[in-house]
C-alpha cells in the first residue's frame, strides 16, 4: 500500500511534505520576561497559587500554562550554562492541573516526564468537538531536546489531547496525553498517515460504507472530508495535520436525510473487521 501511495505523489513534494519541519509561529508567548517568575522562586509546588486571572476562560489557561513552560528545562546532560528559566517554572506549571488530576500524577512523576527537553513551542492549538460536551482541545509542540553523549540538541515534536474542568479557581487541565511524531517509518510504511486512505480503506474497503467520497476540503492544518454512504446518511470526517504530514482523526459527524448532524463514534476495526 505504501508502494502505490508513494507511486501517486511527486517525490519532492512527498519529501517537502513528510521530512521537513514545522514553519509555524509559537502561540506560547504570553510572558516576554521572566519577571513573572519572580513571585514563585524558591517556592515548591505546594506553596504556589496561580493567579486567577491566568485561568479565566480555557484558552487563557493552556496559552498561560504553555508559556509558562516555554523555557523550562530539564536537559540534566549537557551543561552550556543556565538555559531559559532553568527549572523555576514547573512547580507552577504543576498547579495548572486540577487537584484530582494531581493525586494520579505525583510532581516528580510529572517533572521526570519532561526530562531531555530545553525549549517548549506550542505551534497549534484547537479545540475540537466532544460527544460528551466537555472541554477538549488538540495541540502539538515543538521541542528542543537533549540525548545523552550528543554535543548537540535536536528538535522533536509531539501532539495530543487536552481535557480540562472549571471550578471556583478557574479552568484547570483534568488530563492531558501526548504522543511523540513519527518522522520516518510512517511515511515509508504506513497508509494511516493519510486521510483519504484513512476514510476509502476502512470505511470504504472494510466496512463498505463509501458510496462517494467528495474532494477534500482544507483549511490550514484542517481537512474536512465529506462522503455519502451506502446506508443513505452522509458523513463528515476532521482531520488535523501533524508537523510530520500525518492527519489525525479528530472527529465524526453523521446525517440522515432532512436532520442535523450528530457526531458519533464508529470503530471500524472492531465493527467491520470483526
Amino acid at each position: 500500500m505504501n508502494v502505490l501511495l508513494r507511486n501517486q505523489t511527486d517525490p519532492a513534494v512527498y519529501h517537502q511534505k513528510y521530512f521537513r519541519p514545522s514553519r509555524l509561529p509559537a502561540l506560547n508567548l504570553r510572558f516576554t520576561t521572566s519577571e513573572f517568575l519572580q513571585p514563585f522562586v524558591e517556592k515548591t509546588h505546594d506553596q504556589i497559587q496561580v493567579p486567577v486571572e491566568w485561568t479565566k476562560t480555557p484558552e487563557d489557561t493552556l496559552l498561560n500554562y504553555f508559556s509558562i513552560l516555554r523555557e523550562a528545562e530539564n536537559l540534566g546532560g549537557r551543561s552550556c550554562g543556565t538555559v531559559g528559566h532553568a527549572r523555576t517554572p514547573f512547580p507552577l506549571a504543576y498547579n495548572f492541573l486540577s487537584k484530582a488530576y494531581q493525586k494520579k500524577l505525583t510532581y516528580e512523576v510529572y517533572f521526570d516526564s519532561f526530562t531531555g527537553i530545553g525549549h517548549t513551542s506550542l505551534i497549534k492549538l484547537c479545540r475540537v468537538p466532544d460527544g460528551k460536551r466537555g472541554i477538549r482541545f488538540f495541540y502539538e509542540i515543538e521541542t528542543i531536546e537533549g540525548f545523552e553523549g550528543k554535543r548537540a540538541e535536536y528538535f522533536g515534536y509531539s501532539y495530543g489531547f487536552i481535557q480540562l474542568v472549571h471550578g471556583q479557581e478557574g479552568y484547570r487541565i483534568a488530563d492531558l496525553q501526548q504522543f511523540p511524531e513519527d518522522f520516518l517509518c510512517a511515511p515509508y510504511h504506513l497508509w494511516q498517515h493519510d486521510a483519504e486512505s484513512v476514510i476509502d480503506i476502512k470505511y470504504g474497503y472494510w466496512c463498505k460504507l463509501v458510496q462517494k467520497r467528495y474532494p477534500t476540503m482544507k483549511n490550514g492544518y484542517v481537512k474536512h472530508i465529506y462522503f455519502h454512504g451506502t446506508d443513505g446518511a452522509d458523513y463528515h470526517f476532521i482531520f488535523f495535520t501533524l508537523t510530520n504530514g500525518t492527519d489525525i482523526e479528530i472527529a465524526q459527524f453523521r446525517k440522515i436525510a432532512g436532520q442535523k448532524w450528530k457526531q458519533v463514534k464508529m470503530k471500524p476495526e472492531e465493527e467491520c473487521l470483526t
